[in-house]
């Protein structure tokens, strides 16, 4: 897509940005945790560009959100995979970050597995039309969009962005 850099660009940059924030808030041996499906997609690349040594979990929000009533189950809800994130430092990666609300159900469903001693948000796309006072820790690419237009990544390979209109 025009305007954006590549998919490995994005990872890159929002790579670094993570390691800086860890590195500053002295935050080792962190926890990632990806939401599915997106971020775990991105989750995994970062997961490798950071050598974390621990495993990578997963989250599936699906249970946790806050419009279950209104759009229904998706017939096909896959597990989360965590462990216990008590007094650790987890590194929470979604795709896309626009309202807040997915964030928002994420870390409900992490702080069913436990305390962490930290969250740090990192996000591929960051797009204007926050509804909750969520921010990102860590991005790839800040967009300002109408609330007509959507980013949505597909993958798992070759990941691609793609603004779309919606009327």
């Amino acid at each position: 897509m025009s305007g954006l850099p590549d998919i490995d660009t994005l990872i890159g940059t929002l790579a670094g940005a993570l390691e800086k924030h860890l590195a500053h808030h002295a935050r080792e041996a962190p926890l990632m945790v990806g939401v599915h499906t997106g971020g775990v997609w991105v989750a995994r690349k970062l997961h490798t560009l950071l050598a974390i040594e621990e495993p990578l979990g997963t989250l599936n929000i699906n249970f946790y959100r806050d419009d279950f009533t209104r759009i229904g189950m998706h017939p096909m809800v896959t597990p989360s995979d965590l462990f216990s994130v008590d007094d650790r430092h987890v590194v929470l990666i979604d795709d896309v970050l626009h309202t807040g609300r997915t964030v928002r159900a994420a870390l409900n469903e992490i702080f069913d597995y436990g305390r962490p001693a930290s969250v740090t948000l990192g996000v591929l796309v960051e797009r204007s039309g926050r509804e909750i006072p969520i921010q990102a820790d860590a991005i790839g690419q800040h967009l300002s969009l109408t609330e007509h237009e959507y980013v949505k990544l597909s993958g798992p390979e070759p990941l691609a962005l793609e603004i779309t209109h919606k009327t």
